[in-house]
Order: structure tokens, then sequence, then C-alpha cells
């Protein structure tokens, strides 16, 4: 079972959809079709293969524009599904319920497509021993829920934000004086809970990264032969993650040169919306 976000957390990017497609008079097609206390039987269902993720902002968008609506969750968020798959039932007020139609798939479909894309990668390197992690390349408003949806389809989360962790990168090396500099700031500066993370593009960078102990070295846009000799060098006593170059036909040779973490932007900034509809019934 994945851990739930809570309501509170989910509500007001729920809230800021519906403000965007409900305008300035609401939906005017809506109120000119349907009598006002019509209601209506419906069904999320699944049109293609997938790993759902987001029922919650489903449900709520629901609600926000009827308290009184039923909303039946048949799956749990991280459940693969089949074509023709009922997700959830919802009876509700008509006009309501197609008021939230759009927003309650866009928020469905966008997280269940990363879902699915990082479950996806997961297969691809199941058996080597290594972990897929998202990045902070995310929809702008959307960084939770979506971390939240790489957790569904099998993933790791990377940082959530600047204030998570010190993750050196390589302009943070320029800007510092070396590799070593930027560690040895680092260290002065960190407190005993925070992790530190350096980026580097060298083999030589590595060398240089490993006497002042970072907790995770990043190998930036490695070759194979050289992540290779990279976990050759460390024999296990620092974290490493493989970054850069990293799709579906390059992840498993990623993964089995023996590196811990691998981290897909992609995961994040290029996944496919999940084909999800709401059928009357």
């Amino acid at each position: 079972m994945i851990a739930p976000i809570p309501d509170l957390l989910i509500a007001p990017v729920v809230s800021a959809a519906l403000a965007e497609d409900l305008g300035r008079a609401g939906d005017v097609t809506a109120q000119a079709c349907i009598e006002a206390h019509a209601r209506l039987d419906a069904v999320f269902a699944a049109r293609q293969n997938g790993v759902v993720a987001g029922l919650a902002c489903a449900r709520l968008a629901v609600l926000a524009l009827d308290p009184d609506a039923k909303f039946e969750a048949m799956v749990a968020d991280g459940h693969e599904v089949q074509p023709g798959e009922v997700l959830a039932k919802v009876e509700a007020n008509a006009r309501a319920l197609l008021s939230a139609e759009r927003t309650a798939l866009n928020l469905l479909g966008r997280l269940s497509g990363v879902a699915t894309l990082t479950r996806d990668y997961v297969q691809a390197v199941a058996g080597t021993g290594a972990r897929i992690a998202d990045t902070r390349k995310t929809t702008p408003g959307l960084r939770h829920l979506e971390k939240y949806a790489v957790r569904c389809g099998g993933g790791l989360n990377h940082r959530f934000g600047l204030d998570d962790a010190i993750l050196i990168k390589d302009n943070h090396v320029a800007a510092s004086g070396g590799v070593g500099e930027a560690l040895r700031r680092a260290r002065a500066a960190a407190g005993h809970l925070m992790k530190i993370e350096v980026e580097v593009d060298s083999l030589a960078q590595l060398e240089e990264a490993l006497p002042h102990r970072p907790d995770v070295i990043m190998l930036d846009n490695f070759s194979l032969d050289d992540l290779r000799k990279a976990v050759a060098m460390t024999g296990g006593a620092v974290t490493l993650e493989a970054s850069g170059g990293v799709n579906l036909q390059t992840v498993r040779g990623i993964a089995e040169t023996g590196v811990q973490v691998i981290s897909v932007g992609a995961l994040t900034h290029s996944a496919s919306v999940l084909d999800i509809g709401l059928d009357a019934v």
C-alpha cells in the first residue's frame, strides 16, 4: 500500500484547477442543458493499460462542487489496470459532476501516466539491485503529487526542494573553486541530519570527492565503462547515483554496472497522460 497524501495538501491544487476551468461564470453548458437538481451515475474507467495514481484528486474535484456526492474507489492507487476496468463509481448532481469532469480527469490521467512510466523503468531494471528515482523536473505546482505518483509506480523520491538536502552540482563546483572545496564548505555548514550529495562528471572528480565523505555521489553522463570503474573505485563505501542519458533503452545497461540509484527526469517531464474516461451509466 502507498501511503496517501492528506486531502489538505491536495485540495489547493484541485481548487485552483477548478477555478481555472470554471472561469467567471461557471459551466454555462451544464447550466443551460441540465436541470438544477438532476442526478447522474457515472464511472471513471481506464481505456488503456497502466498504473493508477490520483484517485483522491478526482474525488475532491467532485466533492468540491457537490459535497453530497458519493464517490467509491474500486481500486487503490498503485494498482495496475486493464482497458475497461472501473477505477471509481460516482453519483452526484449532474451539473456538478460534469463541471468537475475535466479537472478530475486531467489530474488523474496525468498522475497515472507518471506512475505508469515509473513502473516501466522499475520493471526494466528488475533483478539488478538498482532503484529508480525521480528529479525536480516536475510540473510547477504539482511536485508533491507527481512525486507521489512516482511512489505509486514503485520509484524513489529524490529531493522535494532545495531545502531537503545539499546537492552540489557542476555550477556550484565552478562557483566555489572545485569539488573538494565545495564539499569542505558543505560539510562545515551541514547539520547532523543533512545529507550531502555531489555531482561529478569524471573519474578524476570522483577521486577528488571521496576523501570528503559525501553521502551520495552523482555520476553525471558517465559511460558504462566509467560507471563500472566508479563502482570498483568506491567499493560500496558511498551511494552512487547515475544520471544523464537515461531512457528505457539504456537504463538496464546502466543498472547492470552496479550503481545503486538511477535518477530519471523523464518520469515527470515526459510521461504521457494515461487515457481514463468518465462514462455515464
